[in-house]
């Protein structure tokens, strides 16, 4: 059982009664069905729209391929930027990282 709690004004208060007091039930925010805020139907919908890329084969020897995905400080670029799939990006990766083992790539731009 808690224990009553005297605030400034001398009030006996439970401790979890009065933060409750505060803030409010969440659901009296929301309304009473709890529902969200329905999407205003005059605003655009931003869609992002995909490039397919297409790779034939991604080898760590090809190193002008590999330039592409890596930045100006050596790098390597995220899918975001690169718009390839999650296996391509892999692969790529994968490849970078292989062609700076053998000094085919730089590891920064030092």
């Amino acid at each position: 059982m808690r224990q009553p709690m005297t605030d400034r004004r001398g009030d006996s208060r439970d401790r979890r009664g009065d933060s409750r007091d505060r803030r409010g039930d969440s659901r009296d925010r929301r309304g009473d069905s709890g529902d969200r805020r329905q999407p205003d139907p005059n605003r655009r919908t931003f869609r992002r729209r995909r490039r397919s890329v297409k790779l034939e084969s991604i080898d760590y020897k090809d190193v002008d391929l590999l330039r592409q995905f890596i930045s100006e400080r050596s790098k390597i670029l995220p899918r975001r930027f690169t718009r390839l799939s999650a296996k391509q990006q892999r692969e790529v990766t994968r490849a970078i990282k292989r062609a700076r083992n053998m000094a085919l790539l730089p590891f920064s731009d030092h």
